[in-house]
């Protein structure tokens, strides 16, 4: 993976460091020292957090929007 989709996975990780929700997850998951919770709800895999299987962007309008373009 190089070029633009680099930037927006580093964007994907910086907007959920603002996003209360998954904080909360990821450091549930940190505690517990495993990389599935809930049910398999919540994922990491490659550093990216996963919801019911598919990337997790935050509510983060302009984020969403340039990831569809």
């Amino acid at each position: 993976m190089g070029g633009p989709e680099v930037d927006i996975v580093g964007k994907i990780k910086k907007a959920r460091s603002k996003d209360k929700e998954v904080v909360r997850v990821v450091e549930k998951m940190k505690k517990a020292r495993v990389k599935m919770l809930q049910r398999e709800e919540w994922q990491i895999e490659e550093e990216l957090v996963l919801k019911e299987e598919k990337m997790y962007v935050s509510k983060n309008k302009e984020l969403r929007v340039e990831i569809i373009q």
